[in-house]
């Protein structure tokens, strides 16, 4: 090995790389071993027939053990040539990136060669890019993964690079970020690790030839076999291929400390930076988009007006305003803009399972046309959605002078099936909850002209006679419960005396005992079922519409994949699928519960009526997702309220919100 930097370094170096070595020796006992025993049936055979022919093993026990022993040692190594020959021709599993020619990016091509010089080891043999916050070596020498090559240098490995890192790194933290990975090259030329890794990635791809859909039944028997034997194999090799991976990382580790030690430093945390502002695009931003079926284009772009929205937040702007002004590395690409929209269709596909080419109803979206396109379509269906299920459930229309039933549906309806009684847990009717949302805008109201009018105004502090009778008994009420409930805050008596009627009816109820394991709102539980239900069988017909498509693709690349093999060209990427089925590989979040699904729906609702009835708009909070914007800002106290409604049955948080906004709840909204 070649020593760059101290000699602690090259010790370090030196170390790595023996260890690295000799863990590979051990992986190639291992299948010399595995040899051996598939041989040894045909040695004794040899041994017993030439015995036989020079006449010191004779007699009919001879010649019936010679046959026996004949005859297990041709099975043994008819197995063991299937075995092998599974080995041998089993596609490896390739990470799905997006191929980055030299053509598309020769500045980053020149930066890696560069940094191989620097550190005395082969460059690697092309560039690719991936959806994700890392980087990477990748042994692509299997001969269906050379058809795909677009340089030379079939022997070493190739560069993946996340393709975040370009966007929100600057050129000089991309290279120090890169040099401990591309020092992986130098031991992976090794011809004892490179042979031990290809028959790691052989045993690996033979444990997922069972899988194959093309198999008929009697080779997909004859798979299973080879794949125990193979799996018995990697157990046996399991404990060397890891130590011999580490081994290969501290020694480019090692070699790497030469190259931009001090950037590397600082490099790193960008990096945590960078997976977190990913992680948080994806998951609040993206996820939205590719459930209404459009995938928004430009998602590297987009991980850096999260990260800078997330310094910002933390007050940490000043200190990367500074790194910003240097040069991005994504300005090492010819066209980042067409780059950037390929790997975003990738993070679509591996982390939704969305189709492998837009179409009518999988659309790309820009960032600018998010809030239109997105937040506002996903509200309506949302809420359009919700209104489905009430009316299969037969709840939509329980009051019999609904005015508002040509016009369409309201958020009045929904909050009257979902209130209930403090006491009994009743639904409450949508006409009490209409007269209630009417009391309560006119009294927003009158608080406004007040406000307005001044102080001098005869009515701003005396309210009129009517008003004053009507809000008598809540008074009386009011002083009740500070009596009795002293140290409960003022939410619990919003929710507590609102719904009190005459004293009567809640002596009635005041004797029944009730289950604890009684939910708290029985109207909410029910239409949280009907939502899951209706979005399972949603997500069904999409997942087998992908499935179909993923299937006819999947033919037509093996198709391809054939032709390309006996003409010697290059075939396109064959599609992708996960170890289970097809896409989505790396799911991004769990299967949401009933309460949640009824919660997003109901806060749809609640932004369908703020935007058709209080001039409120929709937005894209970077951070969050999808926004309420209401006068410009954010409204962050929406989901709280909601929760107190979907949960306790109590719309008085809800009703004082909308009232405060302007929002009319009676108004019909307009739906998808």
């Amino acid at each position: 090995m070649n020593g760059v930097s101290g000699t602690g370094s090259v010790v370090g170096e030196e170390w790595g790389a023996r260890a690295a070595r000799s863990r590979a020796l051990a992986v190639l006992r291992v299948r010399g071993r595995a040899l051996g025993l598939a041989v040894l049936p045909a040695a004794v055979a040899v041994v017993l027939h030439a015995g036989g022919l020079t006449g010191h093993f004779t007699g009919a026990a001879w010649d019936a053990a010679r046959w026996v022993v004949t005859v297990l040692a041709v099975v043994v190594l008819l197995a063991a040539a299937a075995v092998a020959l599974v080995v041998a021709r089993a596609r490896p599993a390739a990470t799905p990136t997006v191929a980055l020619a030299e053509t598309a990016a020769p500045d980053l091509y020149r930066l890696v060669r560069d940094l191989a010089d620097r550190l005395g080891v082969p460059p690697p043999a092309a560039i690719a890019l991936t959806p994700d916050c890392d980087s990477w070596l990748e042994d692509r020498t299997h001969r269906a993964h050379r058809l795909h090559r677009t340089t030379g240098g079939d022997g070493a490995p190739v560069l993946v690079i996340g393709s975040p890192f370009l966007w929100w790194m600057r050129v000089g933290e991309l290279r120090a970020v890169l040099a401990p990975v591309v020092a992986g090259t130098g031991p992976a030329a090794h011809p004892d690790i490179a042979a031990a890794r290809r028959f790691i990635r052989g045993l690996d791809a033979a444990v997922a030839v069972p899988g194959d859909s093309g198999l008929d039944p009697l080779r997909r028997l004859g798979a299973r076999g080879v794949g125990q034997v193979a799996r018995v194999l990697l157990r046996a090799c399991r404990e060397h291929a890891a130590e011999m991976e580490r081994g290969v990382a501290a020694a480019g580790s090692e070699r790497a400390q030469a190259v931009d030690y001090g950037v590397r430093i600082v490099a790193q945390e960008q990096v945590g930076l960078a997976y977190a502002g990913w992680d948080r695009l994806l998951t609040r931003v993206a996820l939205p988009a590719w459930r209404m079926g459009r995938w928004p284009s430009q998602l590297d772009a987009g991980v850096v007006s999260a990260l800078t929205e997330l310094s910002r937040r933390d007050r940490l702007a000043e200190g990367f305003s500074s790194r910003l002004g240097e040069r991005p590395a994504c300005d090492l690409l010819e066209e980042p803009g067409a780059v950037d929209e390929a790997t975003s269709l990738l993070a679509a596909r591996l982390f939704h399972g969305g189709p492998a080419e837009p179409g009518p109803d999988w659309a790309p979206v820009e960032w600018s046309q998010y809030p239109e396109e997105v937040v506002d379509r996903k509200w309506r269906t949302d809420a359009a959605r919700l209104h489905q299920v009430l009316d299969g459930l037969g709840m939509a229309s329980t009051s019999g002078d609904r005015a508002a039933d040509a016009a369409g549906p309201t958020l009045t309806e929904v909050m009257a099936h979902l209130t209930t009684t403090p006491t009994t847990g009743r639904a409450v009717g949508p006409k009490a909850t209409a007269e209630r949302d009417a009391d309560a805008a006119a009294d927003a109201a009158r608080e406004v002209e007040a406000r307005e009018d001044g102080p001098d105004h005869p009515d701003a502090h005396r309210p009129d006679s009517d008003d004053a009778d009507d809000h008598a008994p809540d008074a009386e009420h009011a002083e009740h419960a500070e009596h009795n409930d002293g140290d409960h805050n003022d939410a619990d008596h919003i929710g507590d005396h609102d719904h009190i009627g005459d004293h009567e009816h809640i002596d009635d109820h005041e004797h029944i005992d009730e289950d604890d394991d009684e939910p708290a709102n029985p109207a909410a539980e029910a239409l949280a079922g009907a939502l899951s239900a209706l979005l399972a069988r949603e997500e069904a017909a999409r997942e087998a519409r992908v499935a179909a498509e993923t299937a006819r693709t999947a033919e037509e690349s093996r198709k391809s994949a054939r032709r390309a093999d006996k003409d010697r060209q290059a075939a396109p990427h064959a599609a992708v699928s996960g170890p289970d089925g097809p896409l989505p590989l790396f799911p991004l979040q769990p299967p949401r519960t009933g309460r949640d699904l009824l919660a997003d729906h109901v806060t749809a609702m609640v932004c369908c009526a703020a935007v058709d009835t209080a001039e409120a708009t929709p937005g894209l909070d970077w951070l969050d997702g999808p926004a309420l914007l209401v006068g410009g800002e954010r409204a962050k106290d929406l989901g709280p309220r909601v929760l107190a409604l979907v949960e306790d049955g109590d719309p008085e948080p809800l009703r004082a919100w909308l009232a405060l906004t302007g929002v009319r709840p009676e108004k019909p909204v307009r739906l998808v």
